[in-house]
């Protein structure tokens, strides 16, 4: 395939996605996040320029780049996503005349998916500043930082 036209496919890709995505945002059962992160994916394989005003967009850049950098899932996402896979499984469980075979398959997706989901950190972890053993003085009460040579002898 031509380069231009692989071109113009992502770029297709990634614009569809975000409109999916940006109806989304009003719309509660279409997942906003896993759209953009896929037209970020279809930019970033089209449009430099585009995937740069995506990734750095003030609504959804900064979870963008947190998947990006911590393939971390907010808390509010994980409980959205959830609660989604429930009512869905809910309803095709009971009021849905599903064939057996698409039931499991859809179970099955929708428990890969929880599981994907609940597996993911939901904030960035930074790791602790190590800490100093202190020495203690007994007649002051007072912590003086142990030295990293011993005092010399008189």
């Amino acid at each position: 395939m031509e380069r231009k036209t692989k071109r113009l496919l992502y770029l297709a890709f990634g614009w569809l996605m975000f409109a999916i995505g940006f109806i989304g945002v009003f719309v509660p059962l279409l997942p906003t996040t896993p759209l953009m992160i896929l037209a970020l994916w279809g930019f970033s394989n089209g449009s430099e320029s585009l995937h740069n005003w995506l990734y750095n967009h003030p609504k959804y850049g900064p979870t963008l780049r947190d998947w990006d950098q911590y393939r971390m899932i907010p808390v509010k996402a994980k409980v959205m996503s959830i609660s989604m896979m429930s009512i869905s499984a809910v309803i095709m469980i009971f009021f849905v005349d599903v064939p057996l075979i698409a039931l499991i398959c859809a179970l099955g997706l929708m428990a890969y998916g929880a599981i994907y989901v609940l597996t993911k950190p939901s904030r960035i972890i930074t790791p602790k500043p190590e800490r100093k053993p202190q020495n203690i003085d007994v007649e002051t009460q007072k912590q003086e930082p142990i030295s990293p040579t011993p005092p010399q002898a008189p």
